[in-house]
């Protein structure tokens, strides 16, 4: 255990001062503040106050200027958004050291090599959950700002369960993305893989079978399909997302301790 506390105290000091932290933040915040200007305009006017492909989304998906429509596009914004920047997060923390040249001085220290993963991974999870908080803490502000009807607890309560749920199921699947880093040695080609699984899930969704396709699932639970698909999600479709997971954390370990590092 001290040994693997030490490990995460090295993570943290490694990218306490990367710019990359600030990027994430800054490109996560579009979505509520898109959401924000999309209440804005919907406001007095409806659906009517907005034009082209936004209308025909409000329409389609019954939005309303009101705080269940608002904590609702915040889901689907970690539903569908969170598959790339958590990808990008995961792609960064596991593959940066190859980049830099650091990763076989991280071997040559006199520690596990698992527990030098798992203080990735577990820096991993604390990121994202600061992504996350930090967008809820600013949709609730610029919601409150422009004063959306329609606030109650049970609704509240409601939208966090759906807003959580889609986050541990994207932070569950960006297992696999850990293993692309160190098995492509950088942060290139998991960056690749991630864009290929967020393209597949809008495909797979629109044919239907995003039920069992893990990536797809997550924006299909947050709404983003609306409540016919929503519907035909069962016990399979999230037993993927969690075997997904294993198989990825474990394929990242086993690949980490047994194959030749070479670079």
């Amino acid at each position: 255990m001290k040994q693997q506390w030490k490990a995460f105290i090295a993570e943290i000091l490694k990218n306490r001062h990367s710019r990359i932290t600030w990027v994430t933040f800054i490109a996560f915040s579009l979505a509520p503040l898109f959401g924000g200007v999309f209440m804005f305009l919907m406001k007095d006017n409806g659906s009517e106050g907005l034009s082209g492909a936004f209308k025909s989304k409000a329409v389609l998906m019954s939005f309303e200027a009101n705080w269940n429509s608002y904590l609702g596009l915040l889901s689907q914004a970690v539903g569908v958004g969170g598959v790339l920047i958590f990808g990008f997060v995961a792609s960064w923390l596991f593959g940066r050291e190859y980049s830099d040249g650091t990763v076989k001085d991280l071997l040559s220290l006199p520690i596990s090599r698992a527990k030098i993963l798992n203080a990735k991974f577990i820096y991993y999870i604390i990121w994202c959950i600061a992504l996350v908080l930090s967008n809820l803490l600013l949709g609730l502000l610029i919601g409150f700002i422009l004063q959306l009807p329609g606030w109650d607890s049970v609704m509240f309560l409601n939208n966090i369960q759906v807003y959580s749920l889609t986050t541990i199921m994207i932070i569950l699947l960006n297992t696999p993305i850990a293993f692309f880093a160190i098995y492509g040695k950088g942060f290139m080609t998991p960056l690749g893989i991630v864009a290929i699984l967020l393209v597949l899930a809008q495909i797979i969704g629109a044919l239907g079978f995003g039920n069992y396709f893990p990536w797809a699932v997550p924006g299909i639970y947050s709404g983003s399909g609306g409540a016919d698909l929503k519907a035909g999600l069962n016990i399979f479709s999230y037993l993927i997302i969690v075997m997904t997971s294993i198989i990825g954390y474990f394929s990242t370990i086993l690949w980490w301790k047994y194959s030749d590092q070479t670079k």
